[in-house]
């Protein structure tokens, strides 16, 4: 096992890319029209917005990483110039692009309205701080997933700010210390959302999905923001923690340990339907805290495990998570198109041709799959290149991130 390939990680990036797509897909058929079982199927794969969730816990997971071994060392910090510039590579090109692409068509292909709150939506999520209010969280209309980029984004600068606190124990205590130390902080993080909620809510004026996707925004608010779903995203940096301690062990214990923690993912999951927001801990989203711990045994006990490692490390599931961040982006959008320049009733529940709903669908998902292949080969990955040639040069007590972090 290298650094630059961890195992489990391109799994669970590459199933949380599938269960959101599954759930936007099941989203738009008309249940009433199915057989029971076919319904409840429908039902289980709308679930999959847990995806979400679990896209922040591994994010944390693989950023944290580099740090703790680290701090484990007695190292100073890895370099923060090449954090930014690895994040910023990794996550802003694919992303101005479709919030751009998407911001053009919403006024002139897709006709919604222009108006200065629309304007005002996306420049917030160019300038990366869509997620601190209600009338900012979809930073455009017609592809409401891009909301959780400017969350992650928001994680991405808290992270090294919180791991630098660990940097600052003394020698002996900085081991363990710094792992209670982070279990401490996600206490906060959870008391800071339980205040959150109590004191942030929206008026009511408006507060519904009916009102498009900024009424739904005020009703998912506070519950969504940044703060608790950095909650998630510390759970992550939690498992990266103990991972490196274990790094050279291998036993069949760890595939115990990884299907232990995909039962409780699902678990959660299960408790939590039919209900897709899953509002866990103080109304943390996607099953908290049960959800991210389930996902975050998977990624810390995955590569030592003895069998569970070489049914996750399969070239199509390598190939859907290279592509993931490009289909996770684009996808809504193109069901969103569909919707409106072809079939209305392609909406939330509204399809009750269910074979013309497959196919559509089907459509849809192949184009997703066309377009993130040829982002990440023509404008991802050449960007992440070009970014490399800017980074610090690691030297003596200077380490820098693992290719895995990249």
């Amino acid at each position: 096992m290298t650094d630059s390939r961890l195992a489990g990680a391109d799994f669970v990036r590459a199933t949380a890319c599938l269960m959101v797509v599954g759930t936007h897909v099941a989203q738009r058929v008309m249940p009433g029209l199915l057989p029971h079982w076919g319904a409840t199927t429908a039902a289980a794969v709308m679930m999959g917005a847990f995806g979400v969730g679990a896209f922040f816990v591994l994010s944390g997971y693989l950023l944290a990483r580099p740090f703790w071994m680290a701090l484990d060392r007695g190292e100073a910090m890895p370099s923060l110039r090449t954090y930014a510039l690895r994040r910023a590579a990794r996550i802003l090109p694919g992303f101005w692009l479709a919030l751009t692409v998407t911001f053009v068509l919403s006024f002139t292909l897709l006709r919604f309205p222009f108006d200065g709150e629309l304007l005002f939506r996306y420049i917030s999520g160019v300038a990366l701080v869509a997620d601190f209010h209600w009338l900012t969280w979809f930073p455009v209309e017609y592809n409401g997933p891009l909301w959780s980029i400017g969350c992650e984004i928001t994680s991405y600068a808290l992270l090294p700010i919180c791991l630098a606190l660990l940097f600052m124990l003394p020698g002996r205590t900085r081991v363990w210390g710094g792992r209670l130390v982070w279990v401490v902080l996600i206490a906060g993080v959870i008391g800071l959302q339980w205040l959150m909620v109590k004191y942030l809510q929206p008026d009511s004026y408006h507060r519904d999905w009916g009102f498009g996707l900024v009424g739904g925004a005020k009703v998912w608010w506070p519950a969504y923001n940044p703060i608790g779903f950095y909650g998630l995203f510390a759970i992550g940096a939690l498992a990266a923690g103990f991972q490196v301690r274990l790094v050279k062990w291998r036993s069949i214990v760890f595939d115990i340990v990884a299907i232990g923690g995909a039962a409780l993912a699902v678990w959660s999951m299960a408790d939590n339907f039919p209900y897709t927001d899953g509002y866990g801990l103080n109304s943390i989203p996607y099953g908290f805290p049960w959800f991210p711990i389930g996902v975050a045994l998977i990624l810390m006990s995955v590569p030592s495990s003895l069998l569970v490692r070489r049914l996750t490390e399969i070239a199509p599931i390598a190939f859907v998570a290279r592509i993931s961040f490009g289909i996770y982006v684009w996808h809504f959008l193109l069901m969103e198109i569909v919707r409106v320049l072809w079939q209305p009733r392609y909406v939330y529940g509204g399809m009750y041709a269910v074979p013309q709903w497959a196919w559509i669908s089907a459509g849809v998902v192949v184009a997703s799959f066309v377009i993130a292949t040829l982002s990440y080969y023509l404008l991802e990955a050449p960007v992440i290149r070009w970014a490399r040639g800017f980074e610090d040069r690691p030297g003596a007590g200077s380490p820098t991130l693992s290719p895995a972090a990249g």
